[in-house]
């Protein structure tokens, strides 16, 4: 299928790893364009190599909690590439821990990560979005149910996806697409970590997998392939929607 976005431009923020890195990787290997953030120049170098590029992907160190990060890179795309057609928002996850734990400096450092720059990415790139643009949040099934161990994501997650949701009704009438990506147990480092800060790794694993009908993690790369369907005009009548990819995790509606 072609997805109609060869030479189109994505921003990508936390697009050197991961699942940001997965959604990279399947839009330029459509034809589009890239962006990618990262805190480090070594991880942007990287990525940017593995991109193919710098004629596929433009890297930048980029924290979104800085609130001059937003509009940095977005002047990046539009300096580079003169457009800038759809923006994926990735952040890395913030602590864990139990709630009762958690510390008034964590709860703010990650406000600024995960909620905050979030919405200031969007709301940088909103204004030069074409008609047809679209954004996405990446987000958690935190979204729709607490997550053991998980407070802060538990807490701020499910803020973020009702704000991607008012954002889609007033960016809606210009055209431009708004959608959250309630992501599951997908194999990345940071699942990874999560498993190695319990007690007993493998059986976590085993009872998570045992828990999901398709009895397996996900890859970062099949999330990359729906990520970049979304972003493109293939997905142009769907908008203010929570897209599960999740192997069937979650049970409600």
């Amino acid at each position: 299928m072609d997805l109609m976005i060869d030479g189109k431009v994505f921003l990508v923020t936390g697009g050197t790893r991961g699942l940001g890195l997965a959604a990279a990787r399947a839009l330029t290997a459509e034809g589009a364009r890239v962006v990618v953030s990262s805190r480090s120049q070594e991880a942007v170098d990287q990525a940017v190599a593995e991109l193919g590029g710098p004629d596929h992907a433009t890297g930048l160190v980029a924290d979104n909690a800085d609130p001059e990060a937003a509009d940095r890179m977005t002047a990046a795309a539009l300096q580079r590439h003169g457009r800038l057609d759809g923006v994926l928002i990735s952040v890395g996850g913030p602590p864990t821990g139990p709630l009762t734990a958690i510390t008034d400096t964590q709860w703010r450092e990650s406000f600024e990560s995960v909620f905050l720059g979030a919405l200031r990415v969007a709301r940088a790139a909103a204004p030069v979005l074409p008609e047809g643009g679209s954004i996405g949040f990446v987000l958690s099934l935190s979204v729709k149910s607490p997550w053991p161990n998980m407070s802060v994501s538990n807490g701020l997650r499910p803020g973020l996806a009702m704000a991607a949701k008012t954002l889609a009704d007033e960016l809606g009438p210009r055209g431009i697409r708004v959608n959250g990506f309630v992501v599951g147990s997908l194999a990345t480092d940071r699942l990874t970590q999560l498993e190695q800060a319990t007690d007993d790794p493998q059986q976590t694993r085993a009872r998570r997998t045992a828990d999901i009908p398709l009895r397996r993690y996900g890859t970062p790369e099949e999330f990359g392939r729906l990520a970049a369907v979304v972003l493109s005009p293939v997905a142009s009548y769907t908008t203010g929607s929570m897209i599960h990819i999740d192997g069937g995790a979650t049970r409600s509606l």
